[in-house]
């Protein structure tokens, strides 16, 4: 795939937007799960960012999307915007955040994975590399979160659950961007979860009658920037890079919710929580370096 500097330069951009506010999503679930059980904040998430989308589309006239980009919409759509929002909100109810951080890490490497097997994309030893360093950052960091935490059977079965659909959809998004455009697969995949959780209205309904302000607005945040903005900017960057790749970067995201947390939270994190983070990091860099160009036989002689 040959990019231009400019072109990869803005597809970084978006990657780099992407984790940022997947990162945030962390701090506001913790006061939107509060009040919303895990089907209907998933619902009323995937609603916020289904309008915003929607709205978008309707002023920038892109329409609906070719019949070839809809097999892998509706992939991703039940995939990652459905079932893993509902597994994850409800993992993180019967495991704590460390072991649900853990478990949720291997999508990356699932990724990568389905990618080269489905995809035909290449496992360059850099991206191996450097998703191994960043998975065993993300398990210090998990560890570190954990402390005396609980952790259930079913809720690391969920936390799995999450991983393997996370996995799937961005592996069945990539074919998609190649025939609609990232606003276009991001609208419709999103209708396609709200539509999927649409069996949690009730509780949505009986539970936002009651629920603080506070965390309505946070479920309101999610659905606006770490769905309908975040998820964008992601389809943008993949359609511009490898499935693997792109996994590989979301490894920032521990780091970034260590950072966050210490900022909006006031929780100071430990030594081996920062050790963690910045190995997340250093993964990600190795895992989105390349190597230098060999020098041709004609390059070397004149250099001598």
């Amino acid at each position: 795939m040959t990019r231009s500097p400019a072109t990869a330069r803005l597809a970084l951009a978006a990657a780099a937007v992407t984790v940022v506010l997947w990162a945030s999503a962390f701090v506001s679930i913790r006061s939107a799960g509060a009040a919303y059980s895990p089907g209907a904040l998933a619902l009323g998430r995937l609603l916020a960012g289904a309008l915003v989308l929607g709205a978008v589309l309707l002023i920038r006239r892109e329409g609906v999307p070719p019949r070839a980009a809809w097999p892998g919409i509706l992939v991703s759509g039940l995939l990652w915007f459905g079932a893993y929002m509902v597994a994850l909100n409800w993992g993180e109810q019967e495991v704590d955040a460390g072991t649900a951080a853990m478990v949720v890490n291997i999508g990356p490497i699932l990724i990568a994975l389905l990618g080269a097997r489905f995809l035909r994309e290449s496992l360059p030893p850099r991206l191996i590399a450097g998703m191994v360093v960043s998975f065993a950052g993300a398990v210090a960091v998990g560890l570190s979160m954990s402390g005396e935490g609980h952790a259930s059977v079913l809720g690391v079965v969920l936390c799995l659950v999450a991983a393997i659909a996370y996995a799937g959809g961005v592996v069945a998004q990539k074919p998609a961007l190649a025939h609609g455009s990232a606003l276009q697969v991001t609208t419709f995949g999103c209708l396609v979860g709200a539509v999927a959780c649409l069996p949690f209205a009730g509780q949505l309904i009986a539970e936002a009658s009651r629920a603080p302000l506070a965390a309505t607005l946070n479920m309101v945040y999610l659905g606006v920037f770490p769905t309908a903005l975040a998820f964008t900017t992601w389809a943008y960057a993949l359609a511009r890079t490898t499935a693997g790749r792109m996994g590989a970067t979301t490894y920032a995201v521990p780091a970034l919710v260590v950072l966050m947390a210490w900022l909006f939270l006031g929780e100071l994190p430990g030594l081996l929580t920062l050790a963690g983070g910045a190995l997340c990091l250093t993964g990600v860099a190795v895992s989105r370096s390349r190597p230098k160009p060999e020098k041709s036989p004609a390059e070397s002689v004149e250099a001598a």
